[in-house]
């Protein structure tokens, strides 16, 4: 019931805070902080149930913590599934906190209709746990479609001057994307159906089915495509670079730091397990989608003025390493893609929050009217240097530990693809690097619009937000046993489910 009570708290929390904003126009973020809490207090309760390792000594060969099973419209097969498992409970965490850090973003930012903003913030974050949480593919689909609404109308309410445009382009592509998740969802329920079967949505059931190998392929990639554009891959990673550029500061958390990791959850929750003989097939050309998509990333990344776009292309490319790591398919790639979604949520939000407070501070995104900034603001300066470091993939953060794992599981797969992932590193170093430079290092801006504007430094709230994201990194980085220990087990699971006791990729072999 954790699973539930935590989703219906984030709805109901929104709801609320939605409701008040006619009588206080301050009280609706505090009913945001408080419903975050009450769900993460739900969710931490999980971390001191027995652990997976602690199950499997004792005889208990499953990994799921809990699992909910509701009948719901049973004439069709449609079940009310939510199970949580380690590598769902570590997502859902990393959701809660971000959504913690979302709130604090915009403490001062949003002032126009605040209740409703708030409401479509946990409403995200209820669309997102459950997403992570459900295993009916129709209970899916719709939590799928429930965090899709809320964040365009956070970006087309409350983004800046090309909100419109942006909003509807990331709308478009997540929804034709999903709507063809769903043709595939439907093709795969009744083609499974069609071998004899009870009609049914439940994931557990849907496994293992042999549907032929051509419509197996056909299916794979109706899930593929959808959770590539969400990641996102190239060729469908247009959408990212405008809508992170117009969103509120709140809006490009939440983003960066977990709705593109909705995508690299469903690729390895479903589109492999479900379908892993069609996976191997494709999976070189997956990778090497993600070694374009970090080479190209890191490059376009390089080429930007606006401070805001520079960060998103940053997050084509730091994804693209997690396309690399998936498709690579061992258990060290998955690990690796596992810790580098982790590192990258943490990192890019704080780096979209910085990007923020300087446009909130400076009336623009553009990094050749800035400089000198680390002059006046100290504690931004240092904070930036912090998450870009982390970002080019620093040994001792992380994100390091992410990349090194997915670039050491891929070699022995694919070593032409892992060379050009590699070059990726390098790129990512100068762009990041070069941001530094012009934002807060070198000599004071001389545009008149800007020098004569008295620039605040991180207070209290921001750095609040930012000091635990610094120890996450760190520790991670450092010590990132506590978080293998907590996936290993899924991991391991879905590895064997699909490969067996071969070490071996074939598909993406050279």
């Amino acid at each position: 019931m954790i699973m539930l009570l935590t989703i219906l708290t984030l709805f109901i929390g929104g709801l609320v805070a939605w409701s008040i904003e006619a009588w206080n126009k301050d009280l609706p973020r505090w009913i945001s902080v408080g419903t975050c809490f009450i769900a993460s207090i739900l969710i931490a309760t999980l971390y001191f149930q027995p652990t997976q390792q602690e199950l499997m000594l004792a005889g208990v060969s499953s990994t799921w913590y809990e699992v909910l099973s509701i009948p719901w419209i049973p004439r069709f097969g449609i079940g009310f599934v939510l199970a949580i498992d380690g590598l769902s409970l570590l997502m859902v965490s990393l959701t809660l906190f971000l959504g913690f850090i979302a709130i604090l973003s915009s403490w001062d930012e949003i002032e126009r209709r605040p209740g409703f903003f708030q409401f479509n913030l946990m409403w995200t974050l209820a669309g997102v746990v459950g997403v992570f949480v459900a295993l009916d593919l129709f209970l899916f689909f719709f939590f799928w479609e429930v965090m899709l609404i809320p964040m365009y109308l956070l970006i087309a309410i409350w983004g800046h001057e090309n909100k419109a445009y942006a909003a509807m382009k990331f709308f478009l592509f997540t929804q034709v994307s999903g709507l063809i998740m769903l043709v595939a969802i439907l093709a795969l329920v009744l083609g499974v159906a069609g071998t004899g079967a009870p009609l049914t949505f439940n994931y557990f059931d849907l496994m293992g089915h042999q549907l032929g190998e051509g419509f197996s392929f056909w299916l794979m990639c109706g899930f593929f495509v959808a959770f590539v554009v969400k990641l996102p891959g190239f060729p469908f990673h247009t959408w990212l670079p405008d809508a992170h550029t117009q969103a509120p500061t709140a809006a490009s958390v939440l983003l960066a730091g977990i709705l593109l990791k909705t995508g690299a959850y469903g690729l390895i929750r479903f589109t492999v397990p479900l379908f892993p003989e069609a996976a191997a097939d494709i999976a070189g050309v997956a990778m090497t989608l993600g070694a374009i998509s970090i080479v190209y990333g890191a490059l376009l990344a390089f080429a930007q003025t606006d401070f805001k776009r520079l960060v998103a292309y940053s997050s084509v490319s730091h994804m693209g390493f997690v396309l690399v790591g998936v498709f690579a398919w061992t258990e060290l790639s998955i690990q690796g893609s596992v810790m580098q979604m982790v590192a990258h949520g943490l990192s890019t939000a704080a780096l979209f929050m910085i990007a923020g407070a300087l446009q909130h501070r400076l009336h623009t995104r553009d990094m050749t009217r800035m400089g000198g900034i680390w002059h006046s603001a100290p504690r931004m300066g240092a904070v930036a240097m912090f998450f870009i470091i982390a970002s080019l993939g620093m040994p001792g953060l992380g994100n390091f530990v992410g990349e090194f794992l997915i670039l050491l599981g891929a070699f022995s797969i694919n070593k032409t693809i892992t060379v050009i992932a590699t070059m990726g590193l390098i790129t990512g170093a100068v762009y990041g690097l070069i941001a530094m430079q012009r934002v807060f290092q070198g000599q004071k801006s001389s545009d008149p619009e800007i020098s004569g504007i008295k620039f605040g430094d991180f207070g209290s709230r921001e750095m609040a937000a930012m000091i635990p994201m610094i120890i996450a990194l760190t520790w991670i980085g450092v010590y990132p046993q506590p978080v293998f220990d907590l996936v290993d087990p899924v991991l391991a699971s879905l590895y064997e489910l699909t490969l067996g006791t071969s070490s071996q990729w074939i598909g993406a072999s050279q």
